[in-house]
C-alpha cells in the first residue's frame, strides 16, 4: 500500500542557525563558541563518539537545554529561549519513547492534539500507526509491546504533530535491521522538504536519508561537515559509491573517536 504523505500546512520549512553557543556540564565545557547553520528544507545528520554532546544540541535547539547568555539559536526569524518551552513550528523526539503507559498507542499518537485541546485526527493517527507497521496495536498499552515497537509509536507521534521542523534523536535504534531499513525510507519520504536534524550513530543511516552529515567531536566539541551522496533520498543501501562513502565516513569517525578519547582523558 503506497504510502499517504503527511500534510503541508506550512510554505516553507525555516532554517537552523545557532552562533556562539556555550554550554557546560559539571563544570566542563561541551562547546565553547559553537555555530551551526542548517539549511531549510533540507535532512541534516549529526553524527560522532558517545558523550560528545549530539543529544545536548538537539536539546538545545529544541528549547529545552539552557546554555550560557551571548550564544544565539533562531529558527527561521524566532530565537529559541535558552531552556524555555519548544517553539511550536518544532516536533522534537527523544531517545527514549516517552510514552504514557496508561494511554494505548492511538491515545499516545494523539497526545499532542489532546494536551492543546484539539479534535485528535484519530483516521490520520490509525494510518500512521499502519504505515509504521502497527496496525493491528492501536488499543495495545506500552507495557504490552517491545522496546521497537514502542519507538515505531513514538515516530509515530512525532509524524503526526506535523511540523515544518523535526529533531530526531537516535529514532530508529531500537529497531531490528529491517524493519530499521523500511522505517529509514518512510522517514526520508515523509519528512521531505521539513527541516529535519537526525541524530544517529550509523553512518549508512545518515548516508540514506540526509542531504547533509556533520561531525561532532573534541573536548569542546566542534563540529565538521562530512561530504554528502547525490541523488534523492532514501538512497540504496548496496550503491557502490554509497559504500564507499560509508568506509570513508567510518574513518573519519573512527579518528573522531580517538581525538575525543585522548582530549576527555587529557
Amino acid at each position: 500500500m503506497p504510502q499517504k504523505p503527511l500534510s503541508t500546512s506550512f510554505q516553507t520549512a525555516p532554517g537552523i542557525a545557532m552562533s556562539g553557543v556555550n554550554l557546560r556540564y559539571e563544570g566542563e565545557y561541551l562547546f565553547k563558541g559553537l555555530d551551526l547553520r542548517l539549511p531549510d528544507g533540507v535532512c541534516s545528520a549529526l553524527l560522532g563518539p558517545s558523550g560528545v554532546g549530539k543529544s545536548s544540541l538537539l536539546r538545545l535547539i529544541a528549547g529545552l537545554q539552557p546554555f550560557e547568555p551571548g550564544g544565539r539559536v533562531t529558527i527561521g526569524e524566532v530565537e529559541v529561549r535558552s531552556g524555555g518551552k519548544s517553539p511550536a513550528n518544532v516536533a522534537y523526539m527523544a531517545q527514549q519513547d516517552l510514552l504514557l503507559p496508561w494511554l494505548d498507542a492511538l491515545g499516545n499518537i494523539t497526545l499532542g492534539a489532546r494536551l492543546r485541546r484539539e479534535r485528535p485526527d484519530d483516521a490520520r493517527a490509525r494510518d500512521l500507526l499502519r504505515q509504521v507497521g502497527l496496525a493491528d496495536y492501536e488499543n495495545a498499552l506500552p507495557a504490552t509491546l517491545s522496546g521497537g515497537m514502542r519507538q515505531r509509536v513514538a515516530l509515530a507521534r512525532t509524524l503526526m504533530e506535523d511540523r515544518p521542523v523535526i529533531l530526531m534523536d537516535e529514532p530508529f535504534s531500537a529497531l531490528d535491521a529491517i524493519t530499521r531499513l523500511r522505517l529509514q525510507e518512510l522517514a526520508a519520504k515523509l519528512l521531505r522538504g521539513r527541516t529535519v536534524l537526525l541524530v544517529t550513530h550509523d553512518p549508512l543511516e545518515a548516508l540514506r536519508i540526509s542531504q547533509r552529515i556533520f561531525i561532532m567531536a573534541g573536548r569542546p566539541a566542534g563540529l565538521s561537515e562530512a561530504s554528502s551522496p547525490s541523488g534523492e533520498t532514501p538512497r540504496d543501501p548496496a550503491n557502490a559509491a554509497l559504500l564507499r562513502q560509508h568506509a570513508d565516513l567510518l574513518q573519519r569517525l573512527n579518528a573522531a573517536d580517538i581525538d575525543s578519547l585522548s582530549e576527555i582523558g587529557a
